[in-house]
């Protein structure tokens, strides 16, 4: 069981960064998944496009508003979220970690997430509004700003804070933190022929690495900071300045990620109520994506303030 629990401990990208839903519930199921597709030899990459497909096949369940179709989907993103975990502790388990890896798993929850707020507002467009009138295009707007405007905005700032975090506790070859700097270097010396869809991942990517780096400018200050001073260096006692200080926001990391999230979303599907998530998303996450992104700069500012503490 010590060697089990080892192993399972191997997977894990941080104990400072796992809650507690993923580390008794979604990380062991997770494990079983990856070393049974290890032992065929399957790809991280294919179990990712295998948890797309169940995430998209959840969304259109919740199209239908009765409880058969509501369970079945909250069935499915509940094994998706599985693959999502499995094809990570299998990367990990096996060395086969790449950068298409990368992106495409982060690829895996927009989709999800893009077809069920398609099946949310096709399911209400025609229906009532709890305080009277017809939904029609005002479900699509409060779709929008939840999607559009907060939901991705949120995914990116936390995932970013998380790499920034494991950096600071396991160095580089410990995060997935990177630069727009060097995903557009790596777009413009990659040609066309022969690679237009890796092209067209590199160019999403890169934005996506530019809008992190846009929502936090006092970390981008500091970082360069440290680098200009420390190059890959990095005082052990600043690392543990910085996790000390970065830790107690990774809760927020996480409630800005997917359990929290799913949770809310399956107690709004089973109230068949499935709006409030959209509100939920815009005011409750709002606040503490701008909290956690209060803190994190607070945390930044104060660091780099007294670098030279660390000669």
């Amino acid at each position: 069981m010590t060697t089990s629990n080892n192993q399972l401990q191997a997977t894990f990208k941080s104990q400072d960064t796992e809650e507690w839903l993923d580390i008794h519930f979604t990380r062991p199921l997770g494990w079983l998944w990856a070393r049974l597709f290890n032992h065929f030899g399957v790809h991280p990459n294919v179990v990712t496009i295998l948890s797309i497909i169940l995430g998209a096949a959840a969304g259109v369940m919740f199209y239908y508003p009765d409880y058969v179709h509501t369970v079945a989907g909250i069935l499915l993103l509940v094994w998706a979220n599985l693959y999502d975990s499995a094809d990570g502790q299998l990367a990990r388990m096996s060395g086969k970690k790449t950068l298409w890896g990368r992106i495409l798993d982060g690829f895996a929850g927009d989709v999800w997430f893009a077809f069920i707020y398609v099946a949310i507002c096709l399911r209400l467009t025609g229906e009532e509004m709890p305080w009277g009138g017809v939904w029609g295009a005002w479900i699509w707007l409060l779709a929008a700003v939840a999607g559009l405007v907060c939901h991705v905005k949120q995914a990116q700032l936390a995932d970013y804070y998380r790499n920034i975090h494991l950096f600071f506790l396991k160095g580089k070859e410990g995060s997935e933190l990177d630069t727009s700097v060097k995903q557009r270097a790596n777009f413009k010396a990659t040609p066309w022929k022969g690679n237009w869809a890796w092209k067209v991942f590199l160019y999403s990517y890169g934005n996506y690495t530019l809008s992190q780096e846009r929502m936090s400018p006092c970390f981008q200050k500091f970082f360069a900071d440290v680098k200009v001073r420390f190059g890959e260096q990095v005082p052990m006692k600043l690392r543990e300045d910085f996790r000390a200080g970065s830790r107690p926001l990774m809760k927020y990391t996480n409630i800005l990620t997917f359990n929290t999230r799913a949770i809310v979303l399956y107690l709004s599907l089973l109230v068949m109520q499935p709006w409030f998530y959209f509100v939920f998303e815009i005011v409750v996450l709002s606040l503490v994506f701008f909290y956690m992104r209060s803190r994190h700069e607070a945390l930044c500012r104060a660091l780099d303030d007294k670098l030279n503490e660390y000669d």
